[in-house]
């Protein structure tokens, strides 16, 4: 019999802590595949957030380190620095890079930090109960925003791809989505890109994942998808936003 499909080695065999619906579990498999294609395990030494994705460590059989509250790409920084032959990833929810974290993912970036980073935008808090995030979209109910977001009160959200493409440390910066099969093999390449981008010495990688929350959005995880296709992905259109990687013939397709 031909074996077609098996789990990941590079994630352990234990049950899952997230909520029914969420996608973390999804983006933990890519990255775990990314590592397998590459046979790097050995060599891969993450970094866990603060936030729901609090206990990655507990996923990954590469080694693992957990940092403060939005102080991974600082600790990515060390330890690449100090082991540069490793690949190094942090893996991060909105609240923990885009809130809290912002300044050392900027500086990381400004740097050309040779790390992955891996994001996870779910547009709310999702382990401290449902509050607005920086990435909530407007007119999104929070616990914070219960007539939704509004922009001219609690300012724009931020649209971490488009800022992060602006910065000459980045090499690579794509924005996928975990809705539905397509979109997660497209965001199944776009990790191991940005893997093999690290591996080249390139700088500054990250891969923002669309995700949901079906707990803190409300909604059963069907309708948690439909949110991620037709209310997040309108407001952060996927697609590349830098790769310094690519021929100028792919650049301007």
């Amino acid at each position: 019999m031909i074996n077609v499909f098996e789990n990941p080695k590079a994630l352990t065999d234990i049950a899952s802590h997230y909520c029914p619906g969420c996608t973390h579990g999804i983006a933990h498999r890519l990255v775990a595949e990314a590592i397998d294609a590459l046979d790097i395990e050995g060599q891969t030494i993450g970094v866990a957030p603060v936030g729901c994705a609090v206990f990655a460590y507990n996923y990954f059989n590469c080694d693992m380190v957990q940092a403060p509250h939005g102080r991974a790409p600082a600790v990515a920084t060390g330890i690449k620095r100090a082991n540069p032959d490793n690949f190094v990833f942090t893996y991060q929810g909105d609240g923990d890079l885009a809130a809290i974290g912002t300044a050392e993912t900027i500086h990381a970036a400004a740097r050309g930090e040779n790390i992955t980073v891996i994001f996870i935008n779910n547009a709310i808090y999702g382990m401290t109960g449902g509050q607005m995030a920086p990435t909530s979209i407007p007119g999104q109910v929070t616990t914070t925003s219960p007539y939704g977001r509004k922009p001219e009160i609690q300012g724009f959200p931020l649209r971490i791809s488009e800022m992060m493409a602006t910065i000459d440390g980045v090499a690579y910066a794509e924005r996928v989505a975990l809705d539905n099969v397509k979109n997660v093999r497209r965001a199944k390449v776009a990790i191991q890109k940005a893997f093999e981008v690290q591996r080249d010495k390139k700088g500054f990688s990250i891969i923002e994942l669309l995700s949901t929350c079906p707990t803190n959005w409300g909604v059963s995880p069907v309708t948690a998808l439909d949110y991620v296709r037709e209310k997040m992905i309108p407001y952060y259109p996927l697609g590349v936003y830098k790769d310094i990687t690519a021929s100028k013939k792919e650049a301007s397709e």
